[in-house]
């Protein structure tokens, strides 16, 4: 169920005026974003031009930077839009150009939430690729990253952190008295599927859901039941006596489920980063006589470029990709046939819309509703 509409923007019920601040990483989904807000504002007749407040992070030569906000947030209820993943950002450090980093990104949204002063009524960050997200944990004498940065922008006075599939959303127990929300877009990217995959039959027969690994299991699990389909699982065995870029190296991957069998399967997980542990399982299932797989990602950042991928999909071995635009994507991603773009600014605009009205978010945060809605269309 989506937002009522006229509610939305009604002076009498917003907890204050609306103001949205988008970092510079994630100016392209913030003007998505945007013009949602914009188009519900004229709906319900209090038309707004725009609701993105200009700022700007400019750095010294040195690599110091400060904040400015170039207009007036007075009690404005504010949302700064962040995204920590965007490393095609540049800065000029001693003439050298630099790419930012999570650590950049971060510190300079500390620096607008600095520069508002304590002027804004309420500030909520979203930050949808968490930063620090990965190093949730602690093993052995190491930092715990995510944390201490919850923290700290509790401690500077944010009300509300929105993220999506948060690594292990544990961490908002470092913040009990604040908001914390993780939100989880799995409507999105079956309406994706359905709207790309005209062909794809979701029953019990012919698609199966397989979780990568054990930490994934609970989002595929979810997959499974909503549309009633089989569960399988591989888990990572790993070699304990070795560390190898911080980690230890898999050894294998081992499946334990229902045979795939000419059956189109559905892997779904939070990050793919490199890609091999997804390659590796396509490799394996391929091996099982799976019919088609289709890969999904909340965040498809390919750090080790998509050359691997190019060549899994000519060889039939995986049959697409889907990811979110919640964080950055290249151009050559985004132009590569076998990847599937899941648009979510209109989830975050619905979202901006209920918070700055107190409305129940409920609805917004559980989808099964809309996928039943969505399964029965078909």
């Amino acid at each position: 169920m989506e937002v009522n509409n006229s509610f939305l923007f009604d002076p009498s019920t917003r907890v204050a005026p609306l103001g949205v601040i988008v970092m510079d990483g994630a100016k392209e989904l913030g003007e998505k974003v945007n013009k949602h807000l914009v188009d519900w504002s004229e709906q319900s007749g209090y038309s707004n031009s725009s609701f993105m407040i200009e700022t700007d992070c400019p750095r010294f030569s040195s690599g110091d930077s400060k904040a400015l906000i170039k207009q007036t947030i007075r009690g404005d209820d504010l949302f700064i839009l962040c995204d920590v993943g965007n490393y095609n950002c540049k800065y000029k450090l001693f003439d050298n150009e630099n790419a930012m980093s999570p650590d950049d990104h971060y510190q300079d949204l500390k620096r607008i939430i600095q520069a508002a002063g304590g002027k804004a009524s309420r500030i909520n960050v979203i930050m949808p690729l968490l930063y620090g997200g990965r190093q949730h944990r602690r093993n052995y004498r190491e930092s715990l990253d995510c944390a201490v940065a919850l923290q700290e922008l509790m401690n500077s006075g944010v009300s509300n952190i929105v993220t999506f599939d948060a690594h292990d959303p544990r961490v908002q127990n470092a913040i009990p008295l604040m908001g914390f929300d993780n939100i989880m877009p799995s409507y999105q990217v079956l309406k994706a599927m359905l709207s790309n995959l005209k062909d794809l039959r979701l029953d019990k027969n012919n698609f199966m859901i397989v979780s990568p690994d054990e930490g994934a299991i609970s989002r595929n699990m979810y997959y499974a039941s909503v549309l009633g389909v089989d569960l399988g699982m591989f888990y990572k065995r790993r070699d304990y006596s070795v560390i190898v870029n911080g980690r230890n190296p898999i050894v294998a991957h081992e499946y334990l489920g229902n045979s795939v069998e000419n059956k189109d399967v559905f892997i779904a997980d939070d990050i793919i980063s490199s890609g091999e542990s997804m390659l590796d399982i396509a490799y394996e299932l391929k091996k099982r006589k799976a019919r088609r797989i289709f890969s999904y990602a909340t965040y498809a950042i390919f750090t080790n470029g998509l050359d691997t991928f190019d060549k899994a999909y000519k060889d039939g071995i995986i049959d697409g990709v889907f990811g979110t635009n919640l964080t950055y994507r290249t151009d050559a991603l985004k132009s590569r046939e076998w990847f599937h773009e899941v648009d979510m600014s209109k989830y975050i605009a619905y979202f901006i819309a209920a918070l700055n009205h107190n409305i129940s978010i409920s609805n917004i945060i559980d989808p099964h509703a809309k996928i039943k809605a969505l399964l029965a269309s078909r």
